[in-house]
């Protein structure tokens, strides 16, 4: 039996906690809030936070499994809207992202003891270290789930580039990760009898751990079910649809695709899909004014923008495996992105997508000016997109898991 524990519940966490339970491996879910959009509250929430809580509800297992710690998460999303962004700022707040991950952490190891048969736990970076020694303690198996590259890879990265665009440097999360943040991270994998990861891309970046690892398992993450149904040829007459969805930040190579998009002129449009990091930056500001944008939608929203624009391009500079490239495949959507976004695990360069260098907003301009005069071409590849989506199943993704928490259990 398994112990798994997640604070958001991605859509990742509810495939593993759907296999775990339809193998009868799971013995208990730990994570923040479960929501129900059914709950007789659940209209009184305003708008945009139950926009963000509609999100917690992907998990579908037996109630009685799911066991919740909601305060602090429920303050980390209420203190911003009421103006006090203090104290959800950075790692040493009460309320921030790294503070409930470490509160739920530390729930999880102090209910061990709860769960007698359990033979394993399962848990997530910056959210397993507390419970990965308890368990140790125990005599109990750690599965240790990497959604995002090795950090030392992710800080040289962002070095870099703050020294190459300086006026998105405040954008660049990893350059204010402490010294402790990290440690806690290392110890984590070497705590680990098992370390999953979403793309070859983090495989690689773990190259840079000093320390001997456990077997690393690539189990790249799923698509929606739903496939769109196939696109029309459109007249080249009309602009080019490019869409972004994610954190606005350069980690996610923003700058690069507004380069890109502005030189083409009126060849394309931009519709940028994601929040804001929380420290200013006025690039960024200026070109939310210049462009569409929209800080957040709920995914059904998010796939119905997909339907509307004819391109997907996410630049990453440092990822995992981002789900929207698969979520845009599965509407139909051809992708530009790097190698450092995972995308080399689920697309076919120049088939489905094109895979560019990082740090390269002229390559990016060059596939998009393609498609936009070779509209037969993007015909093409959208159709293949959504061919390719239906080969990326969730229960592909969710049979590699299964072989992975079972091989850690057999560890003598």
């Amino acid at each position: 039996m398994i112990l798994l524990s997640h604070p958001t519940g991605n859509a990742n966490v509810a495939a593993v906690a759907a296999a775990l339970e339809a193998e009868q491996l799971l013995a208990a879910y730990y994570t923040c809030i479960q929501w129900r959009a059914d709950a007789p509250l659940a209209r009184l929430v305003p708008g945009p936070l139950r926009t963000t809580l509609l999100r917690r509800a992907r998990i579908q297992i037996p109630g009685e499994k799911i066991h919740t710690r909601p305060a602090r998460e429920l303050m980390r999303h209420l203190l911003p809207r009421m103006g006090l962004h203090g104290l959800t700022a950075d790692e040493t707040q009460p309320f921030s992202i790294d503070a409930v991950y470490r509160d739920l952490d530390r729930h999880v190891a102090r209910h061990l003891l709860d769960f007698p048969a359990v033979r394993a736990v399962y848990a997530y970076d910056d959210g397993a270290l507390v419970q990965f020694r308890a368990a140790r303690e125990r005599g109990l198996r750690c599965i240790f789930d990497l959604p995002i590259g090795y950090w030392r890879a992710g800080r040289q990265i962002a070095v870099e580039e703050a020294e190459r665009r300086p006026e998105w440097a405040m954008t660049l999360q990893a350059l204010r990760d402490s010294n402790e943040k990290c440690a806690r991270k290392d110890e984590e994998l070497s705590l680990a009898n098992r370390v999953l990861v979403p793309s070859s891309f983090v495989r690689r970046t773990l190259n840079e751990y000093p320390g001997s690892l456990a077997p690393v398992v690539v189990a790249p993450f799923g698509v929606p079910a739903k496939i769109a149904a196939p696109r029309p040829l459109i007249d080249s007459s009309q602009p080019l649809r490019v869409l972004f969805v994610g954190g606005l930040s350069q980690r996610k190579g923003v700058a690069d695709l507004l380069e890109a998009v502005e030189s083409l002129g009126r060849a394309a449009t931009l519709t940028l899909i994601g929040r804001k990091p929380t420290e200013a930056c006025a690039a960024l500001n200026a070109a939310c004014v210049r462009h569409r944008w929209l800080p957040s939608l709920s995914h059904g929203e998010v796939l119905a923008e997909m339907s509307a624009h004819d391109v997907f391009v996410f630049p990453s500079l440092f990822e995992g495996l981002a789900l929207v490239i698969g979520e845009a495949l599965s509407q139909g959507l051809p992708v530009v992105t790097t190698l450092n976004s995972g995308g080399e695990d689920i697309l076919q360069d120049g088939i489905n997508g094109f895979l560019v260098p990082i740090r390269a907003p002229e390559a990016i301009a060059e596939k998009l000016l393609l498609l936009h005069q070779d509209r037969e071409r993007l015909k093409a590849m959208s159709d293949a997109a959504r061919e390719g989506a239906q080969r990326l199943s969730w229960a592909s993704y969710q049979q590699r898991v299964i072989e992975a928490v079972r091989g850690a259990i057999a560890i003598q």
